[in-house]
């Protein structure tokens, strides 16, 4: 159990560094539109939300088969949004 408890950990500070990035844009274009970096910022608490429901599937079904695969897509999900990021700029 004790990994499943460290997946969540690392979902978490892995969404939250992302949305700190966003934040530290924004405070360093003050001139930018807001609304693209508050669309990335839902995206991310949505990518939260699915992977902590992914979790809790897998979870009821007994076993830990497919982190892997939700590790692959909370990376790749990380750097599309990250890459988003970087076209605002």
């Amino acid at each position: 159990m004790s990994s499943i408890k460290l997946f969540k950990k690392e979902i978490n500070n892995s969404i939250g560094a992302f949305i700190e990035e966003v934040y530290a844009w924004e405070l360093s274009h003050s001139d930018a539109d807001l609304k693209s970096t508050e669309k990335l910022v839902d995206k991310a608490i949505v990518l939260f939300d699915d992977l902590i429901e992914k979790i809790h599937e897998a979870k009821r079904k007994g076993g830990k088969a497919g982190f892997k695969s939700l590790r692959e897509s909370l990376a790749k999900a990380i750097e599309g949004m990250e890459q988003e990021l970087k076209k605002l700029g």
